[in-house]
């Protein structure tokens, strides 16, 4: 008998507890709610605190020094990468370069399968626009630190977004905030669309790798970045409006599914470029 009004107990409280959840307000989707870096900057204020971020400069290693042997590799990847100028993967690393919505979010369209907008899913898409400044801001540590010169830079050389010269000049170059942005995107859209995990991992990978053909990054810089995604996801688990986010997110590409709702880009031309 007790035993029965204990389980009975258990049931109800179960029941209270997934009603509260399932009424739960869910996460703010616009930019006037967020908050922005900056006034008319577009970019979304983060999950994490500035001060709560993993910190690079703790977590990484040095950038390799002038006449070491991965200085040298970096150098050989850059001059191997040089082939591609002017061809389509060119012309897709210059538009993984931009980062403002809602230009930004059609960079995992084709590996997600699925539209990501602010019209169809505004959770995803603000669940992307507020990582970008996590993974993002969680680089400048290290990269203030060393200030490292970029391989334009370092060759004189022309890169893939040339309106973005005068302001990379002066912005460190390891770690990569791209590389690690992009790789923070695609492991968490791995995590929503586990079916889609190959094509999201490969295109994390390939936006990362942009930075290197653009010619604004070192590939030491790519891979260090791909570890502060990692650090900066990790953390971001641990904030409750992120999880609510992302399960609202996941909300959103399942009724995408249902719908059938496919990109809009030229995902074939996509695929081309990357060689796949």
């Amino acid at each position: 008998m007790v035993s029965s009004l204990c389980r009975m107990g258990a049931i109800v409280a179960l029941g209270v507890t997934l009603a509260a959840c399932s009424t739960a307000p869910k996460p703010p989707t616009t930019l006037a709610e967020v908050g922005e870096l900056r006034p008319g900057s577009g970019y979304a204020l983060g999950y994490l605190e500035r001060k709560s971020l993993p910190n690079s400069l703790a977590l990484l290693p040095t950038p390799p020094k002038d006449g070491s042997a991965l200085a040298a590799s970096d150098l050989d990847t850059y001059r191997t990468t040089r082939c591609l100028r002017d061809t389509p993967r060119w012309q897709l690393a210059a538009k993984d370069a931009n980062l403002k919505f809602p230009a930004a979010g059609d960079a995992f369209s084709c590996a997600m399968d699925m539209p990501i907008n602010a019209e169809s899913s505004p959770h995803l898409t603000m669940l992307l626009r507020r990582t970008l400044l996590d993974a993002g801001l969680s680089t400048y540590a290290a990269k203030d630190n060393y200030n490292r010169p970029r391989p334009f830079v370092a060759v004189n050389e022309t890169m893939c977004t040339p309106a973005e010269d005068a302001q990379l000049r002066k912005d460190g170059s390891y770690p990569s905030g791209h590389a690690s942005l992009g790789w923070a995107w695609a492991l968490m859209l791995a995590e929503l669309a586990p079916e889609r995990t190959d094509a999201l991992i490969a295109r994390g990978l390939a936006f990362g790798q942009s930075r290197v053909i653009c010619g604004v990054h070192w590939q030491s810089d790519v891979d260090a970045g791909r570890l502060m995604a990692a650090a900066t996801v990790a953390k971001l688990h641990a904030n409750e409006t992120f999880r609510a986010q992302m399960a609202a997110a996941q909300e959103e590409i399942a009724t995408a599914r249902a719908k059938g709702r496919k990109s809009a880009l030229d995902c074939k031309a996509e695929a081309a470029a990357l060689g796949r």
